[in-house]
């Protein structure tokens, strides 16, 4: 006898007619992606220097200048872990799994999405503190409206989600 924790089924199978999650996903992954590829920041010092930063453009200039464990914490806070967020949503809702499976991956979710702001925070902390210094001008650019809509997106999708999975286990 099938229990309903060992039946394979997706959330998609079991909500056809839910069109929000999956638009909701492909929104944020375009977001992620042109808010890692545009700017973040324009920082000008005095009037001779000026220089944009793009997470990318960051994550590499850090690996250049040898600064291995900010560079790969960066990149994972900000490029990975976002990705892997939104392939964990995608895979909650297309594939089939059992209860088990899928109560598994939202409660990883749910343990790692509390990290998901911190980038947005210390973007935000970084304008501030240059901001006070009377050296520097900083100006935030579209990249972090980007990354910042994505961030949230993908914060609402796993509520959206977490919220159907539930009902279902329940009946």
């Amino acid at each position: 006898m099938m229990t309903a924790a060992s039946r394979f089924v997706s959330l998609h199978d079991l909500h056809p007619k839910r069109l929000d999650i999956p638009i909701l996903i492909l929104t944020a992954f375009i977001l992620l992606v042109t808010g890692l590829s545009l700017p973040l920041l324009k920082i000008q010092q005095m009037i001779f220097w000026k220089s944009n930063y793009s997470v990318f453009s960051g994550v590499i200039d850090l690996f250049q200048h040898g600064d291995y464990a900010l560079a790969a914490l960066i990149f994972f806070f900000s490029v990975l872990f976002p990705f892997v967020k939104l392939l964990l949503l995608f895979v909650l809702w297309e594939v089939k799994l059992n209860e088990d499976k899928r109560r598994l991956i939202i409660r990883w979710l749910g343990a790692l999405g509390k990290w998901s702001m911190l980038d947005v925070f210390i973007v935000a902390i970084i304008v501030v503190i240059v901001k006070i210094g009377p050296l520097a001008k900083t100006e935030a650019q579209p990249g972090i409206y980007f990354f910042t809509a994505s961030i949230f997106l993908s914060l609402v999708t796993a509520m959206l989600i977490e919220s159907l999975a539930y009902k279902t286990a329940r009946g």
